[in-house]
């Protein structure tokens, strides 16, 4: 009777002492997002504002790492962080904390973008002599496509015509028969939309090569033959819907239709999103496969565009595709260390395991991880945001609750050219 006495006095105490205590607020989705966006970002961009990333980035590459120079570490870092968080960055100031960070790290990224392009500069990156530059060129493009107003515009004339160089001259490189073709097109249909001189068989070759390539639900392969991976993620819907939107916004008159194209391909990405989010478990998990795994939510990139775009199937609500993305980032994030010392992206899938490395890994091609927060671009009171979160297809699938059966989408018919 003593000791249940004492146990019962030890729970009043516990009790007591928690009522005294202020609650901690909870954060909601977006602030969570918000501080994963900024945590990723801060390290890169301050360092790189001041002329100090390649000083003071703490760097990692894979046991297999072949002959390229390292310093293309960087250029990686850079435009992959960019091209995630350019929606972010494109909202416009206010005085909420986010808004104070997002105006914080877009100054250091127009800081950053001036120094990558100046020879004069500490962080002067690499853009000649790997054929690896087209590759991280081709997302700093994207990232001013993303955020043309925002981070291409107020850029300096002398700066500008910098990156017109940069990017003309990596027409010397020839792209493997693979992905890269978009990599091509993807900076040549910004030069057609920023007004400087373009490419137009580059554009038009991969837009061809991509159709080619298509192999039905929403898959791409990668080049002649088909890789179950997650590149249709990484690089093919994304790039291929900026490609022909930036030909759009260009007003270019070529043979190819780009507005039939961009629909038949927004189709495609539409149905590519609801077998991401069925590929997303009830614990916040999904298929590890492929190679280039330590992307991470890299692979979750289309269900974060369409999210973005404000294209969701309808098959996919707002609610259900932010909970079911917001609890990726949780199980990703919250249990595992990611980050190195320094607070650099360490190489891993889920916390650092550097044996997932491909040969052409280095900590700065995780920053592809970004890619998931494009819906950051959304504004704090759009659906996306505001709507209740609501189970997502596998919670309901492995919950005895009915939930949508899937199908297979027919493709519309090929567009022949305008002439």
């Amino acid at each position: 009777m003593k000791v249940l006495f004492l146990v019962l006095l030890a729970l009043l105490l516990a009790v007591s002492a928690d009522a005294g205590k202020p609650k901690k607020k909870t954060q909601t989705d977006r602030e969570y997002w918000c501080t994963l966006a900024y945590n990723m970002a801060q390290p890169v961009l301050e360092n790189m504002a001041k002329g100090e990333l390649q000083k003071n980035m703490m760097t990692e590459y894979s046991p297999s790492f072949d002959n390229r120079n390292r310093k293309v570490v960087f250029m990686e870092t850079f435009g992959r962080l960019m091209a995630g968080i350019a929606p972010w960055l494109s909202l416009p100031d206010d005085d909420t904390p986010e808004g104070k960070q997002r105006k914080e790290l877009r100054e250091w990224a127009l800081a950053s973008y001036k120094n990558a392009v100046d020879p004069s500069s500490p962080d002067y990156l690499v853009w000649k002599g790997e054929g690896q530059v087209l590759v991280d060129a081709a997302y700093l493009a994207e990232s001013f496509l993303r955020a043309y107003d925002q981070l291409w515009m107020p850029l300096d004339e002398t700066t500008k015509q910098r990156y017109i160089k940069e990017f003309t001259s990596l027409r010397g490189i020839d792209p493997p028969y693979t992905n890269w073709f978009l990599f091509s097109s993807v900076i040549e249909s910004f030069l057609a939309k920023s007004g400087a001189p373009y490419d137009q068989f580059r554009v038009n070759t991969a837009c061809r090569k991509v159709e080619e390539w298509y192999v039905g639900d929403g898959w791409y392969a990668d080049g002649p033959v088909f890789a179950f991976d997650y590149y249709t993620s990484y690089v093919f819907h994304a790039m291929y819907l900026e490609t022909l939107q930036a030909m759009i916004d260009a007003k270019a008159n070529t043979r190819i239709d780009y507005t039939k194209y961009r629909a038949r391909a927004l189709k495609r990405a539409q149905k590519f999103a609801i077998i991401l989010e069925r590929f997303i478990s009830p614990e916040g998990t999904f298929p590890v496969i492929g190679r280039s795994t330590p992307y991470r939510m890299a692979a979750m990139q289309p269900l974060a565009l369409m999210a973005w775009y404000q294209t969701l199937p309808q098959e996919l609500s707002n609610g259900q595709v932010r909970a079911a993305l917001t609890q990726v980032f949780h199980r990703m994030f919250d249990y595992n260390d990611n980050y190195n010392s320094g607070g650099f992206l360490t190489i891993g899938f889920c916390g650092s395991q550097p044996e997932t490395a491909d040969w052409y890994t280095n900590n700065g091609s995780l920053y592809m991880s970004s890619l998931a927060f494009m819906p950051l671009g959304l504004p704090q009171d759009h659906p996306f945001w505001r709507d209740e979160p609501q189970p997502w297809t596998q919670v309901k699938a492995w919950g005895g609750q009915p939930f949508p059966k899937d199908h297979r989408w027919a493709d519309d018919p090929k567009t022949p050219d305008k002439w």
